[in-house]
């Protein structure tokens, strides 16, 4: 049997310390004429509802109102075995409501969770299988995949560059429900790239980075660099609504992906038990009130977000133990008093 290749990009460390490849698909959907043109039913957007890259795109396209534009197929929470007449390679699969429940790549459990939308556009069984159409053999058949239905290939599995275009790109020609809601605006993109330049790597890749670390050393860097962050999101919080300022933009929601999966699985699983989510009195209070928007309170699947971790990685939890939790949804909907800040509302419509 062949070797397996990369399972996503969760097994890419070097010297124990977790390393995440980059994105390879980085086309560009843009208003003009182009190789890609934003038009309405020509693309296809494929997350897992447990993967915090590809919900920060099921978000922002909930809060452009694009769902009439963009059609959206989610897999499985629980990894199989893609190929396994070929390799090893376990990754995201595609299943119906009606298939049954099926185990953990180990063989333990039965796991079904209750939203399961197959792929509508290519009837392909896993992730790996789209990328296999579109000639793209690489190994890291990871999700957001942004697909196009016209060329039968990816156009982005960047979700930074994804939730970019679903912000600009689609604003004319009605083809999103809120073309006002901008979350790039040109006052605050310094402040929103200076934030995103020390998240991602101390938060959102810094959770990853514990949690896949295979020294103590390497764990332990990572662990100071998210807790100093953490402190600095907390702080930062306690003066102002948002995280780059006084409206919601793209850096709120690339944290709070992080944020929403923190109490349930990553002081858990990934081992960044230093201190709860819901220690953080302003930062817990910031979480309320962006769940609290609907479109992005929508977005979360705490099920498949609890399911996919815990019944995934059988090196990490072997008999796919899935623990009962902390009751962070039911934190999430209690009161918060953000609005003690000065602020810019969100359009009407985005929250009504």
């Amino acid at each position: 049997m062949a070797a397996s290749s990369a399972q996503t990009c969760l097994d890419e460390t070097d010297d124990g310390s977790f390393k995440r490849t980059a994105s390879v698909h980085r086309d560009a959907i843009t208003q003009a004429s182009s190789k890609y043109p934003a038009v309405a039913g020509r693309y296809h957007l494929y997350i897992s509802h447990a993967c915090p890259w590809a919900n920060r795109c099921l978000a922002v396209l909930k809060l452009k109102g694009l769902e009439d534009a963009i059609g959206v197929s989610i897999v499985h929470p629980t990894w199989e075995k893609t190929k396994p007449e070929v390799d090893e390679h376990a990754g995201w699969v595609f299943k119906s409501p009606e298939d049954p429940p099926i185990p953990s790549t180990a063989g333990h459990g039965s796991f079904k969770p209750k939203v399961l939308v197959p792929d509508s556009v290519n009837n392909a069984p896993t992730v790996r299988a789209l990328y296999d159409i579109a000639n793209d053999t690489g190994g890291k058949y990871s999700v957001p995949v942004l697909w196009d239905k016209h060329t039968s290939t990816i156009v982005n599995n960047e979700s930074s560059e994804i939730i970019r275009m679903f912000n600009s790109a689609f604003n004319e020609n009605g083809l999103c429900k809120n073309p006002e809601l901008d979350l790039y605006p040109k006052h605050l993109r310094s402040e929103i790239d200076a934030v995103n330049e020390w998240v991602y790597p101390t938060i959102n890749n810094g959770v990853y980075r514990c949690g896949f670390a295979t020294t103590q050393d390497a764990y332990e860097t990572a662990f100071a660099e998210l807790f100093g962050s953490l402190d600095r999101v907390e702080d930062i919080l306690s003066r102002q609504r948002y995280i780059a300022g006084d409206q919601l933009t793209e850096a709120d929601i690339r944290l709070f992906m992080t944020l929403v999966r923190f109490d349930e699985v990553y002081v858990v699983y990934f081992k960044t038990n230093g201190k709860a989510i819901r220690e953080y009195p302003n930062i817990m209070d910031y979480c309320r009130e962006l769940y609290q928007i609907p479109q992005i309170g929508e977005s979360i699947d705490m099920e498949h977000i609890k399911m996919h971790y815990f019944t995934s990685h059988p090196i990490l939890n072997t008999y796919a133990i899935i623990p009962v939790g902390s009751n962070t949804i039911e934190n999430l909907q209690q009161p918060h008093n953000r609005g003690r800040f000065n602020g810019v509302e969100l359009p009407a419509q985005q929250t009504a």
